[in-house]
């Protein structure tokens, strides 16, 4: 099947989720759209169904709508110009009682469509007739080969169709294993074969991926050497499988680009060889072809290369927030990485938070205290190939993984975590959510503290409440209260005493976006220990915050406005 992007499953309903899982738990990588207010649980929300759907055709993204046939031709159809072009579009009926391929023949929609029957345990609706009689898709051929003249195809199907038989020059099991019409006499031809030729309206000619490249020092014009050594040796680019280099190179820019123009994945091997290098994509028997280039090794294997079982790639650390806990409250590009991710890393509560989206990935849980212990294990999965996201509550940020990852890269300085491409997607903190669950309590300038005094001590902790307080900033305090720790809350409601008002504005938010959620407003004289735990943020008003009623709800904000004589 020739599909290389991970499909959209798009549902407009509650009642088409379940079909829609059924059909990504099959796909990997697929996910799940759904209509904000009309859906939950999916992995990706959006609100205009019309513009969703035009900007994944558009992006080139395989679309499989659980809706009407209709409604995808009529939303995609402004936009079919190019046959050659069109991502698969598959309809699905709500129950799952039936799968019609829509669009995308060159792009292997019916492959697809058969991999949803499947999952569905049903047989797809398919009406392209050569696919039928000759039980493959010759313009969408699978991975591992490229159809060099697609603009022949329509032709030599009809003639096929029309009675005539095909010559089968070359070794494809796909080809010769189908129910094509092949005759050594036959007038119609197909080819599989590595090297650049010319043809005609009656030969389909494949590349197959047999060329392994290796590269040991990429610069900036070494794609142009590689095209100079391919055309030299009459090689097809598109027959190149490959880019193999040493592991040290995982994080350059430079071999990333040739392997993203060349349009093949890049592999990393513990060896700075050549020759290993390229022989460990092709085998022991691969034929080398002359370069005169001292970084660029090519060879040509006797089979098709499959880059997933050769090295490794470069690995991936996500560091993530997942937000307090609502789904809703999960950024679109969280959802993404977990979607991608192959393992996860975390405290189980944090990685229980995520529910369907941890289905089917490796999970590494640990205790909630040793976040260095977690931060090496995360570092060192990603150096051997894995796409591993660390698993935080709230923004990674904020009193979270994301500096303890930093930290132990800083502190052990290994070699193979310098080829890890490392990035940190936000979340929506607790202080937020408990400041929108109450109204805008951080509506001016405030600031964030821990109350613990495991990483710091007392003293220093004490000195930035005083700051905050003299500084009439709007604080926010992390991590007051634990089962050991209960009487930091009281010595800082005892600072904040010598500088704010008795009734001043005290927001406790607690399990925000979990199962007994609870916000509360109460006043600074007010605030005990007893009111809050580790799953409680607690926001303290500045001299300019307020609280108000509206009906029965209780408002607490903070003014933007600053008077002179304030």
């Amino acid at each position: 099947m020739n599909i290389r992007v991970c499909p959209a499953v798009v549902v407009l309903s509650q009642n088409s989720v379940t079909v829609g899982r059924k059909i990504t738990n099959v796909l990997a990588g697929a996910k799940l759209y759904g209509l904000v207010n009309r859906t939950h649980d999916v992995d990706i929300s959006f609100t205009n169904f019309g513009e969703t759907l035009r900007e994944l055709f558009a992006a080139g993204t395989p679309i499989i709508g659980i809706c009407a046939a209709g409604i995808l031709i009529r939303t995609i159809a402004p936009l079919l110009t190019d046959k050659g072009q069109e991502p698969p579009i598959l309809a699905v009926a709500e129950d799952g009682s039936a799968v019609v391929p829509l669009l995308g023949g060159l792009s292997g929609v019916n492959d697809l469509a058969r991999q949803v029957g499947l999952g569905l345990n049903i047989q797809p609706a398919i009406t392209t007739t050569g696919d039928i009689r000759f039980h493959t898709a010759l313009l969408s051929p699978p991975v591992g080969y490229h159809l060099a003249n697609p603009e022949h195809g329509k032709k030599f199907i009809a003639d096929l169709l029309a009675g005539g038989k095909v010559k089968l020059q070359g070794i494809a099991p796909w080809l010769s294993e189908s129910n094509l019409p092949i005759d050594e006499n036959g007038e119609l031809i197909i080819q599989i074969t590595e090297n650049l030729g010319n043809s005609d309206a009656n030969c389909l000619v494949y590349h197959p991926g047999k060329i392994a490249i290796a590269l040991t020092n990429p610069e900036p014009d070494t794609i142009t050497q590689i095209h100079q050594i391919l055309a030299e040796s009459n090689l097809a680019p598109t027959a190149v499988a490959g880019i193999f280099a040493p592991l040290q190179l995982a994080n350059n820019s430079q071999l990333h680009s040739i392997a993203t123009t060349l349009g093949v994945p890049t592999r990393f091997l513990p060896t700075n060889e050549l020759t290993e290098l390229v022989l460990a994509a092709t085998g022991a028997d691969g034929r080398i072809v002359s370069s005169p280039f001292s970084h660029i090794a090519v060879a040509i294997s006797t089979q098709i290369i499959n880059p997933d079982t050769i090295g490794q790639t470069q690995g991936k650390l996500a560091i993530i927030g997942t937000g307090p806990g609502a789904s809703q409250w999960m950024s679109p590009q969280v959802k993404e990485i977990l979607a991608a991710a192959t393992d996860l890393v975390g405290y189980k509560t944090y990685i229980n938070l995520i529910g369907h989206l941890a289905d089917g990935k490796r999970v590494h849980e640990s205790d909630n205290r040793v976040e260095a212990e977690r931060a090496y294990q995360a570092l060192d999965l990603a150096a051997s190939g894995k796409y591993v996201a660390v698993v935080s509550s709230g923004d990674p940020g904020i009193y979270a993984m994301a500096a303890a990852v930093f930290e132990v890269l800083e502190q052990y300085h290994k070699p193979e975590w310098q080829t890890i491409d490392i990035q940190v997607a936000p979340g929506i903190s607790a202080m937020q959510a408990a400041a929108a669950t109450i109204g805008a309590p951080l509506g001016h300038d405030f600031c964030v503290i821990s109350l613990s005094d495991i990483l710091k001590p007392w003293e220093i902790i004490a000195q930035r409440i005083t700051a905050a307080a003299t500084s009439d900033f709007v604080i926010a305090f992390y991590n007051p209260v634990s089962k050991e720790r209960t009487w930091q809350l009281a010595a800082a409601k005892k600072i904040l005493m010598e500088y704010r008002k008795p009734n001043t504005p005290v927001v406790l938010g607690r399990n925000l976006g979990r199962k007994g959620e609870e916000v509360k407003v109460t006043t600074l004289e007010e605030l005990e220990p007893g009111l809050a735990d580790m799953r409680t943020v607690i926001i303290i008003g500045s001299s300019h915050t307020r609280q108000i009623q509206q009906d029965h709800n209780i408002w607490v904000y903070t003014s933007r406005r600053y008077n002179a004589e304030d």
